[in-house]
Parts: C-alpha cells; structure tokens; sequence
C-alpha cells in the first residue's frame, strides 16, 4: 500500500469535484438543502386543524360547547354555516377539515338532564390526521359533559362543583411524555433526516465519481498504471468520505440551532457511529458502481437501493416495530433502521455506547460487507 499514489489519487479525485460546478453542488449544498425542505415540509404535527360549525340551537349552552373548540389551540375557527350544502362545499373543496353540526334543543335537553347532540363530520383523506383529530374532538366533549355532569349533581346536593367533579374522577389520569416533552414532531424527524440524507448522498457521490471514469475512458489509465486496486479505492472514496464528515456537522448544527432539537448524548460517540453509517452508504455506492457502467444507470439504481430503505424500513415515519412481521425483517437486513436507533438515542434519550453497541457492532459490519464486495467486484481488467 503506497500513500503517495493514495494522497495523488485522493488529490486528483478532489480537484476533479471542485472544478465540476454541479457535482460540487451536490457534494456540499444539496445535503442542506435536503435538511431544509424536509424539515419545514414534513410535519406530523396535527394542530390548527380547520374548523367550521352549523349551530341549529343558538342558546347559551351551544356556544359555551362551540367555544371549547374554538379555543383549542389545536382548532382554527373558519366561522358558522347556515346550511349543510355550504358545510359539504366546503369540507370538498378542502377549506375546512372538521364541521360540528349541533341539534335543535341542545341547550334545553342538557338543562332538564337530557344527553344534547352534536355530529362531528372530519375530512377522512388523511387518515392518520383524521383519527388524531377525532381524539381531540372526544377529548373535547368528554370534558365538557364531565362539566356538565358535575355542574348539575352539584346543584342537586348543594355541593361546591370542585369537589362533585372530583368524585366523579376517582382516577385521576396524569400523562407525562419522555425524552420529547413538547411532543413535538420535529424533535423526532430532524435526527431521522439526518439518516436519510446520509443514506442518499455518500452513495449518490461515490457511485457517479466511480463510473465517471468508466464513462470518460480514464479508468484505462488505472487499468494501466501499477495502482493497486485497494490504492485506487481508497483514493477514490477519501474525498468523498471527508465531504461527508464536514455534512455530518453542517447536518447537526441545522438539527441542533434551527429546530432547536436537544443533542443529550455523547458527542465523540455521535461522531464515531455517523461516519461508521458513512462508510457503510458508501460503500453502497461502491458496490453500485461496479456494477454499472454509465451515470444514469449509477444514479437510478443508487435511488432506488437508498430511498426505499431510507423512507419505509428506518423508522423515518413509522416505527420498525409497528411495521408487519415480514417488514421488520427486512428493515433488520439494511443499515437505515441500525443508524435511527442511534440517532435519536444520542439526541433524545442521551444514550450512548453502553445501550447502542449493538447498532454500531451492526454498522460496522455492514460497512465491512459492503467494502468487501465492491472490493472483489471491482477489477483492473477492462471487462469485454
């Protein structure tokens, strides 16, 4: 192994990227760039749903009802209707994702000790949304009828409605939610994007630097020269490995000063287990460009082998253990969902090497694997 034809290599390879405008791009703007769009367009956070409602009864019950709603946090009032083809025009059209259409008589059938009714119409497109909209709505109404409940018993018995309301609770629920407090979905997909993003563009930018030296004809130079294949190699992917250290902390920095995620792990172990999954996507991009002979050919397959991984079998948006038997299998046999576990461990749950040597022992591994296939696949004899 001669280190002068490794660092000429890497430096040839390196002035090769920055002269090339585009692929420049790609190496350094494109990572960030992808962190923004991703960050501020996927959001599983279901808030300021809007909302719209048909009051029949006008009484002072009704709109003390409408008005729990109204001040949600978690509803926008868009107004009152005055008839339902207005409410069905506008739940079509998509202006309005929940209608509370209240009955003739509700306030008077809760006055003399009557159930009142209400129907709640929610736009079903999203189902997702649509059930989590439909726990706020029960939530909603389960506190307003324990109100109610409690206000007339304590008319009845002359106690203060405190106390009846509290009887009426004798479990009292308290929900506390760890390691994302503010349950707030960024929190949880700023790491992820980290995985994904490093999953597409190491592989991305090693693959096409690879066949771009098929494709021009100078990999005959290789072919010709007394370069080993290891010198080569490791030549060839040591520029793109240390642009993708210097995205590692770009992407962090994003996570940790632009949608404030608190990084509670340990920063050394971070670092170690990151460039690990680097060299493991890289090393896709390795086997993937032995493979193949033209760019076009590189990208497509390099799209497919670490998008679907990165986005359905990593945990990205549902978790490896809700997904089906024969899902969770799968998603055990790519590196995305190994490199999840760690990323949210180290910002979320500050978790370190004693709970995730497992995942790193995982990545390395995979990292060896793929290195060793595109090693032995890859050979100086022109193929014919």
């Amino acid at each position: 192994m001669n280190l002068q034809r490794i660092r000429a290599l890497a430096g040839k390879e390196w002035r090769e990227i920055v002269r090339d405008r585009l692929f420049f791009s790609l190496a350094f703007i494109v990572p960030a760039l992808l962190m923004l769009l991703f960050g501020y367009g996927l959001s599983l956070d279901v808030s300021h749903i809007p909302l719209a409602a048909i009051d029949y009864d006008h009484s002072a019950a009704s709109r003390e009802y409408l008005g729990r709603f109204t001040g949600s946090r978690y509803f926008d009032f868009r107004g009152s209707m005055q008839s339902e083809a207005q409410l069905e025009q506008a739940l079509r059209q998509g202006e309005v994702r929940v209608v509370l259409v209240i009955a003739p008589g509700f306030g008077r059938d809760l006055a003399q000790g009557r159930p009142g009714h209400v129907q709640t119409l929610i736009d079903g497109t999203f189902p997702s949304r649509a059930m989590t909209t439909k726990g706020y709505v029960s939530a909603i109404n389960s506190a307003y009828s324990l109100q109610q409940v409690a206000q007339s018993l304590a008319r009845q018995q002359g106690l203060p409605e405190p106390v009846v309301a509290a009887a009426l609770q004798p479990v009292k629920l308290e929900i506390r939610y760890l390691y994302n407090q503010s349950v707030s979905s960024i929190w949880s997909l700023a790491p992820k994007l980290i995985m994904v993003i490093l999953m597409l563009s190491p592989p991305f930018l090693t693959a096409l630097g690879v066949v771009r030296e098929k494709e021009n004809g100078s990999i005959f130079n290789i072919y010709a020269s007394s370069v080993s294949r290891g010198e080569f190699l490791i030549g060839k992917l040591a520029p793109y490995i240390a642009i993708s250290c210097v995205n590692i902390v770009v992407l962090w920095l994003l996570a940790v000063l632009l949608y404030q995620v608190p990084f509670k792990g340990d920063p050394l172990f971070f670092f170690v287990a990151t460039l690990i999954y680097v060299l493991c996507t890289t090393g896709i991009g390795l086997t993937v460009s032995v493979l193949v002979r033209t760019q076009v050919a590189a990208m497509i397959v390099t799209m497919i082998v670490t998008m679907i991984p990165a986005v359905l079998y990593s945990g990205l948006i549902i978790p490896v253990v809700s997904l089906g038997a024969g899902a969770q299998w799968l998603a055990r046999l790519l590196p995305a969902s190994y490199y999840t576990d760690v990323v949210v461990g180290c910002f979320l749950k500050g978790v370190g090497w004693r709970a995730l040597w497992p995942q790193l022992l995982a990545l390395a591994a995979f990292a060896l694997l793929f290195f060793s296939v595109g090693y032995a696949l890859f050979s100086k004899r022109p193929n014919t």
